[in-house]
């Protein structure tokens, strides 16, 4: 009887220690301590005062923050807010870390937020700025307005750092010399997402895609992957149901994904209308991938390793949120910027593309290598993290794929493959 009871307790005092060490979520007293921590970091950031440049400032390289607003759309879970700040803090602290080696160079780098409303021109907004001088344009705007912009005569005197699309035709049909892409195209984060699922012996897919263009997009990313690297999509299905996933999933989805015999579920929403309700509800009981379940992507908020715990503590107590990929993207575009300066100790457009596209470029980017741009058609390439919603499962490209010069160009359009033919502006 005692043993019994002891063996009880034992049990009882592991899956406490256990839940503390696994667990994410601060407590009460936790979170306090790290108010009082933040505060006391601002008292004696106060006290040092605003640091001071050890050289007279001889370069100032000035940057735009150029996005457009959007429409609320209807809000599909109560669970994750709209941000409107995307991208705004990562800039802030690319800004810092940019500093770091400026004040001892006297180089300075000043930044501009603008945002066109609804009711403005985004071209016209767009031409008041060229006009006035500016070089260096950071910009959070989709697909159809990016070529819009960058095909313009008055582009060909600047640069643009795409942070959020991830459209294949971006790199490849429609590519210009004056266009670096941070974020991962589609063909990229297929080829990271099937690298894993090859790994995993996962080779029958059943793909359900939603009825949005760009899931469409993706999609085609998807099945060039699959026959690339061997993989048979058993069947594709277009979800479009209407009916409010809230209150019928449970006899939509399992109706839905019958009939077929598969490893794992492909799901292409990047909207997140459905594919969070795809998960447990299967007819039969498969994982998840994709969009939705486990995602690849450039930046999430269990994402730990090389330092990244650094970056993602700097951000929250700046932001008091997570980082996102949006984020981490204008971060990166703006230390990329930030690195060919340093290197070259001037900010001519000219000298800057072409030390973006040499090999002699390379920033960390808590990543665990270098990343650096694609010549051919300014990709910057990259590590791709795996993640499900609260762990790091991998990243990609796996181990035992290789490249006669990087790993990376393992994923997405290499160059042999790749149809850009850069148009110099």
């Amino acid at each position: 009887m005692y043993l019994k009871i002891l063996h009880s307790l034992f049990f009882l005092i592991f899956l406490s220690i256990s839940f503390q060490v696994e667990s994410r979520e601060l407590s009460i007293q936790q979170l306090e301590e790290r108010r009082l921590q933040d505060l006391e970091r601002e008292k004696q950031r106060d006290k040092r005062g605003t640091k001071k440049f050890s050289k007279k400032i001889n370069l100032t390289t000035e940057i735009i923050f150029l996005s457009k607003e959007r429409e609320v759309p209807a809000v599909l879970s109560n669970l994750d807010p709209i941000l409107t700040d995307e991208g705004f803090y990562g800039i802030q602290l690319a800004i810092e870390d940019n500093l770091t080696t400026g004040r001892f160079l006297g180089h300075d780098y000043k930044v501009k937020m603008i945002q066109v409303s609804l009711s403005e021109n985004l071209q016209e907004e767009f031409l008041k700025l060229v006009n006035s001088g500016y070089i260096y344009f950071i910009v959070d705007l989709n697909t159809e307005e990016i070529k819009r912009l960058s095909n313009l005569n008055e582009s060909k005197n600047i640069l643009l750092f795409n942070v959020r699309s991830k459209e294949n035709t971006l790199r490849n049909d429609f590519c210009n010399d004056n266009l670096f892409h941070i974020p991962p195209s589609h063909n990229i984060l297929a080829d990271a997402l099937t690298q894993f699922l090859v790994k995993k012996r996962w080779n029958k897919w059943l793909l359900v895609v939603g009825p949005a263009q760009g899931d469409k997009a993706y999609s085609e990313a998807i099945k060039k992957s699959a026959k690339k690297f061997n993989i048979k999509v058993k069947e594709e299905r277009v979800w479009n149901f209407s009916s409010d996933l809230r209150r019928s999933a449970q006899k939509e989805v399992p109706i839905f994904t019958k009939g077929v015999k598969y490893d794992v579920l492909v799901v292409i929403d990047e909207k997140g209308e459905f594919g969070e309700y795809l998960s447990y509800r299967t007819w039969d009981p498969r994982p998840v991938a994709g969009t939705q379940g486990l995602v690849p992507t450039t930046w999430h908020r269990t994402h730990e390793q090389w330092g990244a715990t650094q970056m993602q503590n700097r951000f929250r107590r700046t932001s008091g949120r997570w980082m996102t990929p949006v984020d981490y993207n204008a971060w990166v575009a703006v230390r990329s910027l930030g690195e060919a300066v340093s290197r070259i100790k001037d900010n001519k457009l000219n000298l800057i593309k072409d030390f973006l596209r040499s090999e002699k470029f390379g920033i960390g980017a808590y990543k665990g290598v270098k990343v650096s741009f694609r010549k051919w058609n300014g990709q910057l390439r990259q590590p791709v993290l795996l993640s499900s919603p609260r762990s790091m499962v991998s990243v990609s490209p796996q181990e035992g794929y290789l490249h006669p010069f990087s790993e990376l160009d393992t994923l997405g359009i290499d160059e042999p493959e790749s149809t850009c033919k850069l148009k110099k502006m």
